[in-house]
């Protein structure tokens, strides 16, 4: 039976996940900038605080400073609902997301995740697929052709690249056997990353990835050329904050999915050493800790492709999602199967 101290601890970790995916969001919004002006030659945000580090702060206040704005919309509550859904979506896929193995405080084992289902990977693009949701309902509320526009570009987008990303991670599962974060974390102790076994699964799931956040190449809904500012053009205030916000945290998340599935997780070379000789909550929050630099490393590495790749075309990106990944990663599924026949 289920004791008070459970719902405690599980609501203390909740809040932790929830509160560091918030501030990598806000801390993404900084290193953005870092990362333009350091591959454009520049120095980028230096006069809130020690090298710009309260930049972020002082974005926040004055979006909650702004004054907020309404358009001449018949659907002034689904104006609202829009950005909740999209930031809503963001956090509650990091529920299920395992940050480590446990730790052992006062005698009582903490799992470092905060809830392990044996669906979490459905469970992450079911939540995925409801987020395209919020862009839709606040692109079409906003009463602006250029918003809606942007809104059917990214519903469009973010459906025709979930086919490919769940293609791609078929092959996966036919490796692990399992849907649970955590037991494929487990599956990749020292150097049996799946990265090694499933190059092609890695290289499809890493551009849809991209193509999910809306990010450069695949920021066509947002073409500020083309669109003005997308489907979140007529937001202003803590809604427009909800928004940049939630492609933040999703970055982030994805970001933490791809080193979960193909990087080991939290696993790291030498970590049952160190369990075995040092101790098992030093080993575990070294865990943690490569986890993040690993997570760091793909934020990192979205950042620098969006000041350097230029967009795609539209029809240039549906080729991509629907003539390209989707065959491959059918062939990589037959090719996986026949080799887990040749070699079981």
């Amino acid at each position: 039976m289920l004791d008070s101290t459970f719902f405690i601890e599980k609501g203390i970790i909740i809040l932790v996940v929830f509160a560091v995916t918030m501030l990598f969001a806000m801390y993404s919004t900084w290193a953005e900038r870092k990362v333009a002006a350091f591959l454009q030659d520049r120095v980028g945000p230096n006069r809130a605080g020690f090298g710009g580090l309260l930049q972020p702060l002082a974005d926040g206040l004055k979006l909650f400073s702004k004054e907020e704005f309404f358009p001449n919309t018949p659907n002034r509550f689904l104006f609202i609902v829009g950005p909740a859904i999209a930031m809503s979506t963001a956090l509650m896929t990091s529920a299920v997301l395992p940050w480590g193995d446990k730790l052992v405080i006062f005698g009582k084992e903490v799992i470092l995740q905060a809830t392990d289902i044996d669906v979490a990977l459905l469970y992450v693009f079911g939540v995925i697929s409801v987020g395209v949701y919020g862009i839709m309902i606040g692109g079409w509320a906003s009463n602006n052709k250029f918003s809606l526009m942007g809104a059917v570009r990214a519903s469009s987008q973010m459906i025709s690249y979930e086919v490919a990303m769940g293609l791609s991670i078929i092959a996966l599962l036919m490796m692990t056997g399992t849907l649970s974060l955590k037991e494929i974390s487990m599956q990749q102790s020292e150097w049996r990353w799946n990265v090694l076994y499933q190059p092609v699964s890695f290289l499809i799931f890493l551009i849809c990835a991209f193509a999910e956040t809306n990010r450069t190449p695949f920021d066509l809904a947002e073409c500020e050329s083309e669109l003005i500012g997308g489907y979140h053009t007529e937001y202003s205030s803590m809604k427009m904050g909800f928004y940049l916000f939630a492609e933040y945290a999703n970055m982030f998340i994805s970001s933490a999915i791809l080193a979960i599935l193909f990087f080991g997780g939290y696993n790291y070379p030498g970590m049952q050493w160190m369990t075995e000789n040092v101790g098992v909550n030093a080993a575990n929050v070294l865990g943690i800790i490569a986890l993040l630099i690993k997570i760091c490393c793909f934020i990192f590495f979205y950042m620098w492709v969006r000041w350097t790749i230029p967009r795609f075309r539209y029809d240039q990106l549906m080729n991509l999602g629907w003539r390209i990944l989707i065959p491959l990663a059918i062939i990589n599924i037959m090719i996986t199967g026949v080799c887990i026949l040749a070699f079981k």
